[in-house]
């Protein structure tokens, strides 16, 4: 969003190094017209760097008075450091400084709430957190939350007191964390309960297409794949062997395998007829296994795909006409586009489905959306232009990224007005913050997988590996060992997300 959604990510997910910087700030008073007014924050910054470049995600803490409208402030220490595109925020930048305002959605923050935002930066000699911060210009300084209603007693007229200090603080304890709101989820689990068909997801619906805003089976029924995604095979093909594809199939129970061949970051740029091999065995290892596999073009850095158009129509000539035959591949065009308008996004996918369609004229095309794939949500717009000029091709889905602890209720419910409209396929997701890392936002991660089991959307996790991220389903070094299955290998995010893949799918046959 990894959008914002890695927005990465989401994303940079694949930093190469982490760089963390914690400030949590102080309470001041800020008395006015008779009323103490406090004011404060508490700030937490964090970032996954790779070589020029890096991801920060910063969550704010309102410790003050409930606040309409605000304003980040902060410095970086190196003149080489520079704000890319951001997310849940508008930014700017002057020489070292930096603001961030909130947009519609998040500008009113209650005490005790909070809010994440996040940008991909670069950066040039090095990349050190920032400091210090400011919340509509009060210093966030410390840790501690000292009452702020102790520093009205200061007040001119103490006679007044009894009256004029009914700890104007305490109202906001209304508002415990709008971010709980999982209660949108009516537990929706419960359909997943029986399967009509019998034998591997890929036996049992066949070669599927799109039926209104519905992934169908060979039965004209609805369905709904499950599954996981691969990290980066450049950095994690030992994670991806008989071994743990017979894991991911018999012990997850799993419906499908996302390839992610970045294209850039020491990916198919740098040999594209060994990762063209290394995909199409992926392929065939899903296949083999009666899953259905995503063949990912994962575009990242840079954010217009239109920067790999050549390479994606060679790449896709090349995969499509080597699986057509196949009746469980569906084609990934773009991973994340970012920084780049839905209209050329648009051209971009109406240049290269007819690459595919040249060789494989019916398999299901994923098209990637503006803000990270978040649908454009995490730039300040929404399904609706994708609505309104829709791409110019049939049997396609639209991806829809999001990671659970980053992205929550606004996320939310633009997935279900979008889901209404269009056919939707969360190609991607993380249990935690869109940098890929952090910890697990449970109750966040429940609400998004109750939602998506609702709606029978399809969805891949990130990721199916054992790298040193929160999102990882694997401890580190489990890759090494050669045992995949059981919980005793997985991190908190894998046993969760093996948890829900593993009950029953409904795949009907009539």
């Amino acid at each position: 969003m990894k959008s914002p959604l890695r927005p990465r990510r989401a994303r940079g997910l694949l930093a190469i190094g982490a760089t963390t910087g914690l400030v949590l700030g102080a309470l001041t008073a800020m008395p006015a017209a008779g009323a103490a007014t406090a004011a404060g924050c508490a700030v937490t910054y964090t970032t996954n760097s790779w070589q020029g470049g890096f991801t920060a995600n910063i969550s704010i803490k309102n410790l003050g008075d409930p606040i309409k409208g605000w304003t980040l402030g902060f410095a970086f220490p190196n003149s080489g450091q520079k704000v890319g595109y951001g997310w849940s925020a508008t930014y700017s930048q002057t020489g070292a400084a930096v603001t961030a305002k909130n947009l519609d959605y998040n500008g009113s923050l209650a005490t005790g709430a909070s809010t994440n935002i996040g940008f991909n930066g670069s950066w040039n000699g090095s990349n050190p957190a920032p400091t210090s911060f400011t919340l509509n210009g009060v210093t966030c300084t410390g840790s501690a939350t000292p009452k702020p209603t102790v520093t009205p007693t200061v007040t001119p007229k103490p006679t007044a007191t009894p009256t004029a200090t009914p700890k104007p603080t305490a109202t906001p304890t209304a508002t415990p964390k709008p971010t709980a709101t999982p209660t949108v989820t009516p537990k929706p689990t419960a359909t997943p309960t029986a399967a009509p068909g019998t034998g591997t997801p890929l036996a049992i619906n066949g070669p599927l297409h799109v039926c209104g805003v519905d992934l169908c089976n060979q039965y004209n029924r609805p369905i709904q794949l499950r599954g996981m995604s691969t990290h980066g095979i450049q950095w994690f093909s030992r994670c991806y062997n008989d071994s743990s594809l017979n894991a991911l199939a018999s012990d997850w129970k799993a419906d499908l395998f996302r390839v992610s061949m970045y294209v850039q970051e020491q990916g198919y740029e740098t040999n594209p007829a060994a990762f063209t091999d290394l995909v199409n065995k992926y392929v065939d290892m899903a296949e083999a296994r009666g899953l259905y596999s995503i063949i990912d073009f994962h575009t990242l850095t840079p954010g217009d795909p239109n920067y790999n158009l050549a390479r994606a129509k060679t790449f896709f000539a090349s995969v499509a006409a080597r699986n057509a035959g196949k009746k469980g591949v569906i084609y990934e065009i773009a991973n994340e586009p970012n920084g780049v308008s839905w209209a050329s996004i648009k051209s971009y996918a109406e240049q290269v489905i007819p690459v595919i369609r040249a060789a494989d004229p019916d398999a299901v095309i994923i098209v990637g959306t503006r803000g990270w794939s978040s649908l454009g949500v995490s730039d300040g717009s929404n399904e609706s232009e994708i609505v309104n000029n829709p791409v110019n091709a049939k049997n396609i889905m639209y991806a829809f990224h999001f990671y659970a602890a980053s992205h929550k209720d606004n996320y939310r419910s633009t997935l279900s007005q979008a889901a209404a409209k269009l056919p939707v396929f969360v190609s991607e997701f993380g249990t935690v913050s869109a940098s890929g890392d952090g910890a697990v936002d449970v109750a966040s991660t429940t609400a998004w997988l109750d939602l998506m089991d609702r709606l029978k959307i399809s969805y891949a996790n990130w990721t199916y590996s054992d790298a040193g991220e929160g999102s990882a389903a694997f401890k580190a070094g489990t890759c090494s060992g050669g045992v995949y299955t059981g919980t005793g290998v997985l991190t908190q995010s894998g046993a969760l997300i093996r948890d829900r893949i593993r009950t029953a799918d409904n795949f009907p046959t009539s």
